[in-house]
């Protein structure tokens, strides 16, 4: 076994399985580019959220789309039966690429795996810089990708939504694009080997309130380095518009949040702190469901 704070990983992602009932964290292992997931996909099981299992592969290289150098940010989501793994591949880091970044799904019987080739290729359009694919279902039962379109393509990042047919395996219609990472007052403008002024959008995730209030925890870069913010759906569902809160979540280098139930049903929310390369690991940070949205406890 082995201590949560040994652990790095990046884009954590953690199913509380009620069958067996034991947690299963999935993410982003190495150190960057074609050094990401060595071994492809793995998963480590745990009962306390404090000490995990040595890692266990469910989507190895091999298994995996055919030529990708690197493996980003998997999501386990269970619907219709099945258990799905949506992530993002890429084919080598030329951004000139059309397929150097794009999600795809994966599908299993367990959320242990094996997970196997599931959707037509890439789920999102081609061409597109995507990455970070998230599963929502709406109030209808319709299942949509919400991803995001990279700042090396827009220069002013994106947040997508695209629905998806029943099964899963491909998209239905045109992506809907639903805000900018500048349309929050915290996103601040940064400078890359591309240039400057480009803004982030990062690992969106959808949280529906008991009161009905649809929200979107997301990540961007501000004052105080990788930042965690929250935006509200002012219809209650993905369409929007879609509105900026003020505060943050997580405002001290962290990101790529998700919020899970443990099993005595306390809402928590995971990303991973801090973001330099090597020293990340997973922050566990109990939420609370507020009038105005979510707090940390």
């Amino acid at each position: 076994m082995t201590s949560i704070t040994d652990i790095q990983i990046r884009d954590p992602f953690i199913v509380a399985d009620p069958v067996d009932k034991i947690y299963r964290l999935y993410g982003t292992s190495g150190f960057g580019g074609t050094n990401d997931a060595p071994h492809g996909f793995v998963m480590r099981t745990s009962r306390d959220l404090k000490q995990w299992s040595e890692p266990h592969p469910v989507l190895p290289r091999r298994h995996g789309p055919s030529g990708a150098d690197y493996y980003w940010a998997p999501e386990v989501h269970h619907f219709d039966g099945r258990w799905y793994l949506i992530a993002t591949y890429g084919h080598g880091l030329d951004v000139l690429n059309p397929q150097a970044r794009y999600c795809s799904i994966y599908v299993s019987d367990s959320p242990g795996g094996p997970f196997v080739a599931h959707s037509d290729g890439p789920i999102t359009p081609a061409g597109w810089f995507a990455i970070d694919g998230t599963l929502h279902v709406d109030e209808t039962g319709q299942p949509w990708l919400i991803f995001c379109r990279e700042w090396v393509q827009t220069c002013n990042g994106e947040i997508h939504a695209i629905a998806l047919y029943p099964q899963l395996r491909r998209a239905v219609g045109e992506p809907r694009l639903l805000f900018r990472a500048s349309e929050a007052s915290w996103s601040r403008p940064q400078k890359s080997e591309l240039g400057e002024g480009y803004r982030v959008t990062d690992g969106p995730w959808l949280h529906r309130t008991s009161e009905g209030q649809l929200l979107m925890l997301w990540s961007s870069f501000g004052s105080r380095g990788y930042l965690t913010g929250v935006a509200r759906s002012a219809s209650g569902n993905i369409s929007g518009p879609w509105e900026q809160t003020d505060g943050l979540l997580f405002a001290d280098n962290g990101g790529h949040a998700m919020i899970f139930r443990t099993f005595e049903n306390q809402l928590v929310m995971t990303l991973h702190a801090p973001n330099q390369p090597g020293a990340e690991r997973t922050q566990l940070l109990g939420l609370k469901e507020t009038p105005d949205g979510l707090a940390l406890v």
